[in-house]
C-alpha cells in the first residue's frame, strides 16, 4: 500500500500445495502460510504446506490457482 492506495502489483500472495505424506490434497493461494496451514490441519491433522515458487501478485496467484483446478 502506497499513501493509502493499494498497489495492485505488490507481491504479497503465496501459492501452496497442502500435502499429507507425498499426496497433494489441496492447492491454493494465501497471504499467510502459517494461518492457512493451521486451518487445513483441522481437516488433515498430519498434513503440511509446501510453498510453490515465490511470492506473487494477486492477479498472478489467482491465474495459477485457476489453472490448478483445470488440471
Amino acid at each position: 500500500m502506497k499513501g493509502g492506495v493499494v498497489d495492485m502489483n505488490s507481491r504479497d500472495y503465496f501459492k501452496y500445495d497442502f500435502k499429507v505424506g507425498n499426496r497433494i490434497v489441496h492447492s491454493g493461494i494465501t497471504k499467510d502460510l502459517n494461518r492457512r496451514e493451521l486451518e487445513h490441519r483441522v481437516k488433515w491433522p498430519h498434513g503440511h504446506i509446501v510453498k510453490v515458487g515465490r511470492r506473487t501478485t494477486e492477479k498472478a496467484a489467482k491465474k495459477w490457482e485457476k489453472g490448478k483446478r483445470k488440471a
